[in-house]
Parts: C-alpha cells; structure tokens; sequence
C-alpha cells in the first residue's frame, strides 16, 4: 500500500511554496538602530531571506514535512524532485543575489551557498642565523 502524500501533486508543492515566498516576503525582520546625536531608538525593516529551513518550517506548520519529499525517501517521491531542485534554486538565487546586493550579509550568504574562496597557505620555515643544517 502506497504511503499517503498530503501534498498531493507537484504543483501544490509549488503552491506552498510561492506561499512561503509571499509571507517572507511581506514580513521584514525589524533591526533595532539609534539615529542621531542623542541615539532615538528606532526600528529600521529589512529584507528577509528565503531559507530552505523556513521553508520546512512553513511547510511543517501549514501543512506536513518536507523532509521526505527532498529527500525522495525510498524513491516514493521521483515526481517531485524536479520541483524540490527547482525551489532549492529559487532559494539560493535569492540568497546570492541578496548577498551581491548587500541587501543579506555576503559573507552569511557565501558560506550557506559554498561560495566561499579557498585559499591555501603554505609555510615554509627559514633557519635562522646558526641554524642552518
């Protein structure tokens, strides 16, 4: 007997999660800043990412988890990995993209995405003065 999906078709999966994108989206982190010589406490919005863990979460509290349908647990769920791709893609343009425009923090979005430079260091030893074999 096949297991049940309660999300009964790719397309709802997309649906879910233009959802997802829409309530991000209309809802900024509020950064708490002072402004001006005496420091006046204000709120200043700011854009929040798309996360593939908010997504999980979203999904998770509106509906059931994701998890399986990423995954493709035991191959149960082939006809959705094209829409899993495709929104794990969304997710990480708009963290590039963010990062790029400074609107994310760079450094943040570069490590989420393996974005970041390699750089090897090599040290070699010099002898000092009598040290020298």
């Amino acid at each position: 007997m096949a297991k049940h999906k309660y999300i009964e078709t790719p397309e709802k999966m997309w649906q879910l999660f233009e959802a997802y994108r829409k309530e991000v989206k209309s809802k900024p982190i509020l950064k708490h800043v002072f402004v001006g010589k005496d420091g006046q406490s204000e709120y200043e919005q700011r854009e929040r990412p798309l996360t593939i863990e908010g997504f999980r979460n979203y999904a998770r509290k509106n509906v059931c988890c994701v998890q399986d349908y990423f995954a493709n647990t035991n191959g149960a769920y082939n006809d959705y990995s094209t829409i899993c791709r495709a929104i794990t893609e969304e997710i990480r343009q708009d963290q590039i993209e963010g990062g790029m425009a400074m609107i994310y923090n760079p450094s943040i979005t570069q490590r989420l995405n393996g974005l970041v430079d390699q750089k090897q260091v090599e040290i070699k030893e010099q002898p000092l003065f009598g040290d020298e074999k």
